[in-house]
């Protein structure tokens, strides 16, 4: 078969890992791909945002299955072009990944079906929400309903806090349309985790449950980032916990998306928090996560590629995962998530059979490997116990060849 990914990040280059594995490939696409992918698959200079050019494309290379990576070409509507021209995708409508696209909307889907998620309101109005976070206290959480790069959420610890991000928000918008209306709901306190699952229309196959770390410094300290790094399965998150999580949460979830005329096909991440009375949804996501991607498809046994056939034929696809651990570690540009330089060489690293880099914003300057981000690149590792994989990651990451241009946290799997 030849197969196309779509994207360009560390995400799409573990599913491109993960593809190559299959015997059934005969030919992998990556659109555009980073100067890490062209080892397992073959680079295609078409910009994700680009759904002609890369109808185009699918049709002129007969690929028999695109896979989706990044959000923004969701919620502008790739995967409906695809099944307009007859092209098979995995990957959720623009109306599905409007779960995605606006919290306003996944929190009135949540509220409408009874998912357990955060006491909310919306505004537009800023005074109104000033009004609201005097109300409620501090500390409480103020989103951009729309897409922000997974950097549209600040958890405010005061009201004065609160006041700036809905100003920043709404005022100043400092994500553009995406502020143009902000969610305001509870602080939730606990431990975070997330569940991601194959979905089509009613049927949902769960993978094993990540945690990934969002601030940029050693004991969640500075600002909050993409993702510093995760690691899979999460050993305090019980098969009680999971079974709550697929009853209450995911299959609510996708059995009201089909109430409302939204059926969803593709992958639903749902990040979750385990509150006194379970676990309870902080958003969700209408693709893979990144970083946690990263090391859940490491421990899955199963031929992707025939996951996602089954899975778009309504077949269970038996999943079975590997009885260990994996830890990831983002190594990130300095000053991210802040300004940062581009075009800094990229660190060679010494990686046994157990380890592996996945790339994230590289690109190739010649034969050279080169920095195009601000988080450039994941370490990670498998061992049998969640202590031996951290232990090996940074044994990767302490082997590099010279660090000075990038920076990564010591705490990931242990914090």
């Amino acid at each position: 078969m030849n197969v196309l990914v779509v994207g360009r990040g560390g995400r799409e280059h573990s599913i491109v890992m993960k593809l190559a594995e299959s015997e059934r490939i005969e030919n992998l696409y990556a659109a555009p791909g980073n100067g890490g992918m062209s080892a397992q698959a073959k680079m295609i200079a078409i910009d994700e945002m680009d759904i002609e050019g890369l109808v185009r494309f699918a049709k002129e290379a007969a690929i028999d299955l695109t896979i989706i990576g990044p959000e923004a070409p969701l919620n502008a509507g790739i995967a409906n072009r695809f099944h307009e021209a007859g092209l098979a995708v995995f990957a959720p409508t623009k109306e599905a990944a409007l779960l995605e696209g606006s919290k306003r909307f996944a929190k009135e889907i949540m509220e409408k079906y009874e998912i357990p998620t955060a006491a909310y309101e919306t505004f537009t109005d800023v005074e109104e929400a000033k009004v609201y976070i005097e109300e409620k206290g501090a500390p409480i959480v103020i989103k951009a309903d729309g897409l922000a790069a997974g950097k549209g959420v600040v958890v405010a610890e005061t009201k004065e806090d609160a006041f700036q991000a809905v100003d920043d928000m709404l005022v100043s918008k400092a994500f553009d349309s995406a502020g143009a209306t902000i969610v305001i709901e509870e602080f939730l306190d606990g431990k975070e985790f997330s569940l991601m699952a194959f979905v089509h229309e009613n049927k949902v196959y769960p993978m094993v449950t990540a945690r990934d770390h969002k601030r940029a410094f050693d004991n969640d300290a500075g600002p909050n980032t993409g993702g510093m790094g995760a690691f899979a399965p999460v050993p305090d998150v019980t098969a009680a916990h999971l079974s709550f999580a697929m009853e209450n949460i995911l299959q609510k979830t996708v059995n009201g998306m089909i109430e409302e005329g939204r059926p969803f096909t593709g992958i639903l991440y749902a990040g979750l928090i385990m509150t006194e009375g379970g676990p309870k949804v902080i958003e969700f996501n209408t693709r893979f996560g990144d970083p946690e991607t990263q090391v859940v498809l490491p421990l899955l046994k199963n031929d992707l590629l025939q996951v996602f056939l089954d899975v778009l034929a309504g077949k269970d696809p038996q999943l079975t995962w590997e009885d260990q651990t994996c830890v990831g570690v983002v190594l990130a540009s300095n000053g991210y998530p802040g300004a940062y330089n581009k075009a800094r060489l990229i660190p060679s690293f010494n990686t046994p059979d157990n380890e592996f880099i996945v790339h994230a914003g590289t690109i190739r300057d010649g034969e050279a490997l080169v920095s195009d981000g601000g988080r450039v690149l994941l370490a990670g590792a498998k061992d049998t116990t969640l202590a031996g994989a951290s232990s090996a990651v940074y044994n990767v990451l302490e082997s590099a060849s010279d660090m000075s241009d990038f920076f990564y946290r010591k705490d990931i799997g242990k914090a």
